[in-house]
Order: structure tokens, then C-alpha cells, then sequence
């Protein structure tokens, strides 16, 4: 892995910081007194439980206590000494699709570079773990901008060993990984299987964001006739009609439903989603994913 050099280095961190200002100027334009960010936690982590009283919230039952029969339990919470990230990056091989200007590893790498840099400001400790099917690259949190430097240069110049995605056993290493309730930001194509569970313990323990990215050709492909499809992780090619009525039908009723499966999953466990494409400008459905965090509280 070669390092980035200097003068390359210094206009990524300028690109990040002025995507992260105009960010942070257009939600305190419309958030008075001290706004949230997306690393903004409740303030809170899991303490005991105790059992239920009349006007507590139902939402803060325990059931997995109270399915033991002793009665229903509620979960109770104190001040967190210091909210700390923790961002999982995807930078397995289907990451790797998307125009030639921008992929979604592109896009994630942004992102993940400006959370950092965000942290940096805000004092907050923020760690990186980037995966594919293997671990890929750990940083753990750090605080201050000597770290976040540290951490895109070491992000961009990343060559992924991998080509396989495993989202479920990457959100084991990090629960393996975090030793209090932390923030935790997912950053993926989630063109994977068999990942549900892991994203309910996950949420279940701290405060949890999905971002998922896409390219606009996973939604909608264009009309380009007979051609082949490579799987960009396995490496397996199939031939397609693109202009087919139902072969269009029927891969962009795949691409809503996996959106709408992932979004589900998460409105169920109280974790938030948010998802952005390739080929948009991602700040303004950023800066409104974070009004709506500064609206309702940093989950559900």
C-alpha cells in the first residue's frame, strides 16, 4: 500500500472539508441552537433494566428479558461518558462498478472521509473498518485531525485484497470490536445475503446507521440490447436481453424490493437508512437525512 503523496493528499482533505462545511452550513441554517450532526448520538448507553411502570414507553420494553416469564422489563440508560463512531466501509469488488468518473467505492470513500473529518472537528473518536470478505483495513478510534489525515490517506490508498462481499461477518468483528454503545455507520451496496441478524444485534446494542449506494444501472438498466452480465465478485457472465419488457420488468422490480427489504429491516430494529446514488450531488439528501436525525432523535 503506497501512501498517497502530499500534494495529492492535501487537495482530497480540501475536496472533504469543503463538502463537510457546506454540509454543516446548510443544517445549522435550518436547526437553531446546537445541531446534530450524523455523528450525533442519543447521548445515551444501556445500563439495567428494571421492571415496567405504568407510563413508560413501550418502545423501551426489553422483550428478550421479558420473554422469560418474570415479568415485563424495561431497559434503562445513563449518560455516556463519550460517544465514540465507528465506520464500516465496503470495499469488496462490487463496489467496484459505476462510471468510470465515479463508483460506488468512490462514493463511499467520500463519505467515510468526510465522517472523518467531521469527527476531527467535533472531538469525537472515530475508528474505520473496512472490509470485504476479510478484513481489509482497522483503525481504531481516534480523535483530532492528525487521525482523520491519517485515516483517508490510509482509506484512499487501500488495495482491496478481497473481491467477495460479507456484511454479516464484518458487523461481527466490530460487535466484537466496540466495548460500549458507539455510533456505528454501514456503508454498503449490501449486494449480500444472510446479514438480518447481525444488523438487529448491531442496533440492538448501539445507535446504528445503513447507507447503502448505488448506480443508477442497478436501478434502471439501459436499453443495450444482447449482452453479458458479469458478476463483479464471482467473476460469472450470463448473456441478457436489456431491451426485453420482462427482463426489465423484472430486474428493476429486484432493485425496489431490495431497497424496500433493507429499508424495512431497519424501521424494524430502530436503525436509520439512508441511501445515495453515484451520479447524484449526495449533500443535499445528506443534510436532509440529518434534519430528519435532528427531528426524531438519532434512532428510528
Amino acid at each position: 500500500m503506497n501512501p498517497a503523496p502530499p500534494s495529492a493528499l492535501t487537495d482530497l482533505v480540501r475536496r472533504l472539508r469543503h463538502l463537510e462545511i457546506r454540509i454543516r452550513r446548510a443544517v445549522e441554517a435550518q436547526v437553531q441552537g446546537n445541531a446534530r450532526s450524523i455523528l450525533k448520538g442519543t447521548g445515551l448507553e444501556f445500563d439495567d433494566v428494571r421492571l415496567y411502570q405504568y407510563g413508560d414507553e413501550v418502545r423501551a420494553i426489553d422483550w428478550a428479558v421479558s420473554s422469560k416469564g418474570h415479568g415485563t422489563f424495561v431497559k434503562t440508560y445513563k449518560e455516556e461518558k463519550e460517544q465514540q463512531a465507528l465506520v464500516l466501509l465496503d470495499v469488496s469488488a462490487s463496489l467496484d462498478a459505476g462510471p468510470t468518473a465515479r463508483r460506488k467505492l468512490d462514493l463511499g470513500r467520500d463519505i467515510a472521509g468526510l465522517l472523518a473529518l467531521s469527527a476531527a472537528r467535533q472531538n469525537t473518536p472515530l475508528g474505520l473498518l473496512a472490509f470485504s470478505d476479510q478484513k481489509e483495513l482497522y483503525l481504531p478510534p481516534a480523535k483530532g485531525m492528525r487521525g482523520a489525515y491519517a485515516l483517508v490517506q490510509r482509506l484512499f490508498a487501500l488495495v482491496p485484497r478481497g473481491r467477495h462481499t460479507a456484511v454479516g461477518a464484518a458487523i461481527r468483528q466490530a460487535l466484537g470490536l466496540l466495548t460500549h454503545r458507539s455510533l456505528v455507520v454501514v456503508i454498503s451496496d449490501f449486494l449480500d445475503q444472510n446479514y438480518e441478524r447481525e444488523i438487529a444485534l448491531l442496533a440492538r446494542r448501539h445507535d446504528v446507521v445503513i447507507v447503502q449506494v448505488h448506480t443508477p444501472r442497478e436501478q434502471q438498466l439501459p436499453r443495450l440490447g444482447i449482452v453479458p452480465l458479469r458478476d463483479a465478485e464471482t467473476g460469472a457472465t450470463r448473456w441478457v436481453n436489456t431491451s426485453a419488457p420482462g427482463f426489465r420488468a423484472r430486474y428493476a422490480a429486484g432493485a425496489r424490493q431490495h431497497a424496500a427489504h433493507l429499508a424495512a429491516l431497519c424501521r424494524r430494529h430502530r436503525a436509520s437508512y439512508l441511501a445515495l446514488s453515484t451520479e447524484e450531488d449526495f449533500v443535499p439528501p445528506l443534510v436532509a437525512f440529518i434534519r430528519q436525525r435532528n427531528r426524531t432523535g438519532a434512532r428510528g
